[in-house]
């Protein structure tokens, strides 16, 4: 080892600029910038291992929030934004009666229109505050970040990422109109994969197969709607133009909490890794629990295996 090591010095410079450089990688500095709600709750329990591994995190989010609060594991630094706490709060209860609600196909997507409609424009707002607001930007730019974190559900974060060029990496659960696999160009044929509202499975015959297809058509004004004024907003604030499938191409990594015990198995790319229950508790089913747990199989929303109950 020691002739080869003398015979050849830019091996060895390189292995000692390695091993000096391993002592300075405990931990890197990451932007979060989180979406509101649901998303939140489960990106939150991912940070708090990362804080605990001695890496420096760093939330962003606006005043006016349902779930992002202040504490001690983050770095917190908030924005303010042009609506109240209670304008946030209406426009998310009404969404939420809306997606629930039953009625056909036509009642349902006219509903969940109105409702994406307001809450689009509140997330806008949001984010065009955030990217305008020069003392934040300033204090993210000198900051030095080694990647972005952020759920490309909302396309804040990823714009963000591209004007800091640092790498971004998306935590997500999938995204509406099948944007997911647009950009990360997997295969999404209507004859094996369900559209939303069909309640179909991997298997269709040709009349679904059909049906599923046509399903597939609202979502092109859907995604309209509520993307588009992120690439406006994007090429505005870039000064390029940019599309959003440019925007969700530019992600390093995609962590895709899907899990194929509760998901159909597909095509998926080498930079998407899925992790489906990282913030699942393992915990024993109590004799009390069988009726609930039993509701929630039928519905799809857990499995039980090994004695223990795994949830979305």
């Amino acid at each position: 080892m020691a002739p080869v090591l003398s015979a050849h010095p830019q091996v060895t410079a390189a292995l000692v600029l390695f091993l000096s450089v391993l002592s300075l990688a405990a931990g890197g500095k990451l932007l979060v910038v989180p979406v509101d709600g649901s998303h939140w709750l489960s990106m939150r329990e991912v940070l708090d291992g990362l804080r605990q591994k001695g890496h420096e995190i760093v939330v962003v989010a606006p005043e006016v929030t349902l779930y992002i609060k202040p504490t001690k594991n983050f770095v917190m630094k908030m924005y303010p934004v042009p609506f109240t706490q209670e304008e946030m709060d209406e426009s998310f209860q009404a969404f939420l009666q809306d997606v629930l609600e039953e009625g056909s196909f036509l009642e349902r997507f006219l509903k969940i229109y109105q409702s994406m409609k307001r809450f689009t424009d509140l997330a806008i707002s949001s984010c065009a505050h955030l990217l305008y607001n020069k003392e934040l930007v300033r204090y993210l730019e000198e900051s030095k970040f080694d990647a972005v974190l952020t759920d490309p559900v909302l396309l804040c974060g990823q714009i963000l990422a591209e004007h800091l060029s640092v790498p971004s990496v998306f935590f997500l659960r999938g995204l509406p109109c099948g944007l997911d696999f647009e950009a990360t160009q997997c295969p999404n044929p209507p004859s094996y994969v369900p559209r939303v509202f069909t309640e179909y499975t991997d298997r269709m015959n040709f009349l679904q197969r059909v049906k599923n297809l046509i399903f597939d058509i609202p979502n092109f004004f859907l995604c309209d709607f509520v993307f588009q004024p992120y690439a406006k907003l994007a090429s505005e604030f870039l000064q390029r133009d940019v599309t959003v499938p440019d925007l969700l191409r530019q992600a390093s990594i995609w962590l895709m909490r899907l899990d194929f015990a509760l998901d159909y198995p597909r095509p998926l790319m080498p930079n998407i890794i899925v992790i489906g229950g990282v913030n699942c508790a393992h915990k024993k089913l109590p004799q009390v629990g069988h009726a609930l747990f039993l509701i929630l199989a039928l519905i799809g929303f857990c499995v039980y295996k090994g004695g223990s109950l795994y949830c979305r």
